[in-house]
């Protein structure tokens, strides 16, 4: 009895595993999960903002998950390290796309790194969702499989050049090191404050020098009344202490996530900083889903790139149910169906998921903003917000 228990029993198995090994694909993937990533900024540059940026999408997978996931699986939401560096991102990205099988890749921040990644994206048919901003990027051959909700160079920069001609600024020095959007932010500043009447001198430099003084003096000759710092935190840090030593006494203003609350704890001296502006796309602080966010990350005042990464996740996660399949393809050609074009509004994946699977056309509108793309993937607009330190803290200006 037992011998011939024993061959029913694996005879049974053996048919079983035929069975399973002859089922479509499809079918013996509905137990899988879902795996999409974050490639942010843990380190380096960057590092102030990829943190919070894992923290807020990892909280919309959480959600979605209790909820039932999409498509009835789980979502497994997968974080890596660029260190704001091309080569490390490159690495981290095949990782994800070889041996993680993700279907998107969301929150890239510098240019630089998304320039790198884009391609391994495109080619694996891996959507990429990015927070950088260079205009080069949506001009790259990426196929669709790219969006980002960061306005492009050129309208942050006619926004720049419209503020500081409000400044009253007409002679401004732009002192900027070499990026994926140095020449387009050098080209579209000078473009802008013509229009105004105002007039520009630059210089690139090198963002790994221990001083700029010597850049610092030849900007000093351009007898500016303003000068545009363009670098990251950790070169604008050295900047600013060269320019208050040389006796700089015009305005300063630099992108937001240069001139922030880490750099100023940092040079620890409140005359360096006093005064200098900073600017930076703003997000949606009349939208409930900034509240959301807000609460995620536990602040009143979430940064851009925190909200435009939540906006990533919700909106991958409804393409997916809207497209009833998690490939990189289908959120391309799905993306801009849950976002913009009509229907009803929705600020947060689960709602939008319930929505879709009801048959109900979605129009999301996120932390970010509306979130509507042109054909090349760029935002079409979005509002600036506009600070300037005092007495050592970051204070709201306007928001437009």
């Amino acid at each position: 009895m037992t011998a011939r228990f024993s061959r029913l029993t694996r005879r049974t198995a053996l048919a079983a595993g035929a069975m399973t090994l002859a089922m479509p694909a499809v079918v013996r993937a509905q137990g899988e999960p879902i795996r999409l990533a974050t490639l942010t900024p843990l380190t380096g540059a960057g590092g102030p903002y990829g943190p919070v940026m894992a923290k807020a999408a990892a909280a919309v997978v959480e959600e979605v998950n209790k909820a039932g996931g999409v498509l009835g699986r789980r979502v497994q939401l997968v974080s890596e390290d660029d260190q704001t560096n091309p080569e490390a991102g490159v690495r981290a990205a095949r990782k994800l796309i070889d041996v993680d099988k993700v279907a998107a890749i969301m929150g890239t921040w510098a240019s630089s790194v998304t320039t790198a990644v884009a391609p391994l994206c495109w080619e694996s048919k891996t959507m990429l969702c990015t927070v950088s901003g260079a205009d080069s990027i949506t001009q790259l051959p990426h196929q669709g499989y790219l969006i980002r909700t960061q306005p492009n160079s050129t309208l942050q920069v006619r926004r720049l050049g419209e503020y500081i001609l409000s400044l009253g600024a007409r002679r401004v020095f732009q002192m900027i090191p070499q990026t994926p959007f140095t020449q387009s932010s050098i080209t579209l500043l000078e473009a802008a404050l013509k229009k105004g009447g105002g007039d520009q001198g630059s210089l690139i430099y090198d963002d790994k020098k221990p001083t700029y003084r010597s850049e610092v003096d030849q900007a000093l000759r351009y007898n500016p009344d303003l000068i545009f710092a363009a670098g990251y935190t950790p070169d604008t840090v050295v900047l600013l202490k060269d320019l208050f030593r040389a006796g700089f006494k015009g305005k300063i203003i630099g992108f937001a996530y240069s001139i922030n609350q880490k750099l100023i704890d940092q040079i620890g001296q409140a005359d360096v900083v006093e005064g200098v502006y900073t600017f930076a796309p703003s997000p949606a602080a009349d939208a409930t889903a900034y509240e959301r966010v807000k609460k995620v990350v536990g602040t009143d005042s979430p940064d851009p790139y925190t909200c435009q990464v939540y906006d990533h996740v919700n909106l991958v996660l409804m393409a997916i149910a809207a497209a009833k399949e998690a490939s990189g393809t289908a959120i391309r050609d799905t993306v801009r169906k849950v976002s913009q074009g009509g229907g009803k509004t929705i600020d947060n994946a689960v709602d939008g998921i319930k929505a879709i699977t009801a048959g109900e056309k979605v129009d999301y509108v996120g932390a970010s903003g509306p979130c509507d793309f042109d054909e090349k993937g760029d935002i079409i607009d979005c509002k600036f917000r506009y600070e300037q330190v005092k007495a050592n803290k970051l204070t709201l200006l306007k928001i437009a």
